[in-house]
């Protein structure tokens, strides 16, 4: 049951580490934006319309709220069961499609540019969370989690649980990472020198690390940066100081929310929310506002540091 914070500091936003606590704003709560979808996932601001997209899996549809008015409303139906998505570089939306098994690009127009739904001849499996890198390549994992007849359709995966590099000026698809036991959520750092990247089918799961190397086209030296143990983490992203902002929970309301990382992988803060938190993003007008993708609801909070797309490398 959702009540807000009657009084301040929020009891749900908790430092783990001394480290977190100058990210807290002590007179911001979490707000519940929005409720009554089946599963969200794959949130997404639009600064130059202040308004936040996300997908609402099983009901097919991405939903619109609205930062001026609070309005929601279903911003496409059907969505080919989108999963995650973001904004590529000239701000066009960029998806992940469980029920067409493809990337796909919306064009000023509305209309729809695939990027990418086979390779090798053989059909993507679910491709499920993106990121786009500054020099406008698009990364995307493929595991078979949309392959059933609540989230996407029933099939067979035809091709390993990849990693993909999409180029759209020479339109090559690549693999950069075929060892990755079902890759979920990815970020890069804020200088791009390093891709995170969830994997789900670790026993525990974990958080891996990679060097981007061979100027930003490939990808060295992975590892586990975060054993999750308990906890199941799903999408993530960096802060401007690449801190990571991870959806964690399902299994124990104790586990429900956030968790926050330090670059070092070191667990600094947690946001306590009362259902499990898929997917995240940074928005607002100055790029502080945390917007939260958690089962049936969307959640916001205020937070002291700015997503890593607001970050300057040359800094």
């Amino acid at each position: 049951m959702w009540e807000p914070t009657s009084s301040y500091p929020d009891a749900a936003v908790q430092s783990l580490h001394p480290s977190f606590d100058k990210y807290r704003i002590v007179l911001a709560g979490v707000e519940r934006l929005a409720t009554g979808m089946r599963f969200t996932e794959g949130p997404v601001w639009f600064g130059d319309g202040r308004h936040l997209l996300w997908s609402d899996i099983p009901n097919n549809r991405i939903m619109k709220w609205e930062e001026e008015t609070g309005a929601v409303s279903v911003f496409r139906k059907p969505s080919n069961f989108t999963n995650g998505s973001t904004r590529d570089r000239q701000g066009r939306l960029v998806s992940c499609e469980h029920g067409t098994r493809r990337v796909t690009r919306t064009e000023y127009d509305g209309t729809l540019t695939v990027l990418a739904d086979s390779f090798d001849g053989k059909r993507l499996n679910s491709p499920n969370d993106v990121v786009v890198k500054s020099d406008g390549t698009v990364w995307f994992t493929d595991p078979p989690f949309g392959l059933n007849d609540y989230e996407g359709f029933r099939d067979t995966p035809q091709l390993p649980t990849n990693l993909y590099r999409f180029d759209p000026v020479s339109n090559e698809l690549i693999v950069v990472s075929g060892d990755i036991a079902a890759p979920n959520g990815l970020a890069f750092s804020p200088d791009e020198s390093l891709l995170y990247v969830v994997q789900s089918r670790a026993v525990p799961r974990n958080i891996l690390a990679f060097d981007v190397v061979s100027n930003g086209a490939a990808l060295a030296n992975n590892r586990v940066l975060i054993d999750c143990g308990p906890g199941i983490p799903d999408g993530l992203r960096c802060d401007e100081d690449g801190n990571l902002w991870c959806g964690w929970g399902m299994g124990s309301p104790e586990l429900d929310g956030v968790m926050v990382f330090s670059p070092e992988g070191e667990r600094i803060g947690r946001i306590q929310l009362p259902e499990r938190c898929a997917n995240l993003c940074f928005g607002g007008i100055r790029g502080n506002r945390l917007f939260m993708a958690a089962s049936q609801s969307v959640y916001s909070l205020y937070v002291n540091t700015r997503g890593a797309q607001w970050a300057d490398p040359k800094a």
